[in-house]
């Protein structure tokens, strides 16, 4: 398969599988071309183009030919330039590796992920917060990430891939988009009593189940094994941790009960204050699972790929799908 193929199907299933819903997302496309069309000649040649039918900003080919054959794989969650050395490395030692995948983004894609975090918005929206609340909760989060994007050194990573010539994409919102719509059907089709039916639940998943066996099982962080689950909201996708605002919102909108890959100290805290039952599946086992999820749909569009696990990835395929 072609690196173009890679990251059109991506795409694709990324929108697929978008929380929001494929309407949502189209509208937001539809939005992104009138405000280019309004946009003077001179402000069209610096618009990212890519962004009028690729809605994640943070899920992006970094370096290579889009029309470059990709057999072997390497995939990590966190490629950084140590992984580039590395996969260089193997190069070098005879192993063929055409195409390095991050998850977390890097580079261009890092620097502009601050734009996915909008998708939030209509994420709480489907919950029962107002959209006009939940844009302006949003709203100072967005600027916030932004804010501190901009000191970073973003090429690092770009430049360590283009100057040893390693073909390198991101494919993060695509991945997490899956993980979220995957776990919230599942967990609704379950419909739980109790928190520990859901950690029992994600202990199948041989995701989680690896990640248990390397000491970092999903725990129930807020609430007690025989705590009643209520409404199930998994939040595993958007670009990174919202504001903790919202978890007062989300409990009167009759939420009861959070699914998260993560939750920072004073998120907790906000969480616990308006008596939301959270349980932790765990960060690089959900990102696992969303990548394997949409790996899978790769494989049966595209055929088998050569895998390489790196940086925390773990192939599981999931043939009876």
């Amino acid at each position: 398969m072609k690196l173009k193929q890679i990251q059109d199907l991506f795409v694709r299933e990324g929108i697929k599988e978008d929380p929001r819903g494929i309407n949502e997302v189209d509208l937001d496309l539809l939005k992104r071309k009138q405000d280019y069309d309004a946009l003077s000649k001179e402000k069209k040649e610096k618009f990212d183009i890519e962004s009028l039918e690729n809605p994640y900003y943070d899920s992006r080919i970094l370096n290579g030919d889009k029309e470059t054959e990709v057999k072997t794989v390497m995939v990590g969650i966190d490629i950084e330039t140590p992984e580039i050395l590395l996969a260089k490395q193997l190069i070098n030692s005879g192993k063929k590796i055409d195409l390095v995948i991050a998850h977390h983004p890097e580079g261009y894609a890092y620097a502009t992920f601050h734009n996915v975090l909008a998708m939030q918005s209509d994420i709480l929206n489907k919950m029962g917060i107002p959209i006009n609340i939940s844009e302006k909760l949003l709203s100072p989060r967005i600027k916030e990430v932004h804010r501190s994007v901009m000191p970073q050194n973003n090429e690092r990573v770009f430049d360590a891939a283009k100057l040893l010539d390693v073909n390198l994409m991101t494919a993060h919102t695509v991945a997490d988009n899956h993980v979220a719509s995957f776990l919230q059907r599942e967990i609704d089709a379950l419909s739980p009593r109790y928190l520990k039916d859901i950690t029992a639940f994600l202990n199948k998943q041989p995701e989680y189940k690896h990640s248990a066996d390397v000491a970092i099982p999903p725990v129930i962080l807020l609430g007690s094994d025989d705590s009643r689950c209520g409404k199930v909201f998994v939040d595993m996708t958007g670009g990174t941790e919202g504001p903790v605002e919202v978890f007062e919102k989300l409990s009167a909108a009759g939420i009861g009960t959070l699914i998260c890959m993560h939750l920072s100290k004073n998120a907790v805290k906000e969480a616990e204050k308006y008596n939301l039952n959270v349980v932790l599946a765990g960060h690089i086992a959900s990102d696992n699972l969303g990548l394997n999820l949409l790996l899978d749909k790769l494989e049966k569009a595209h055929g088998k790929l050569d895998f390489i696990e790196a940086s925390g990835f773990r192939r599981f395929r999931r043939t009876a799908e």
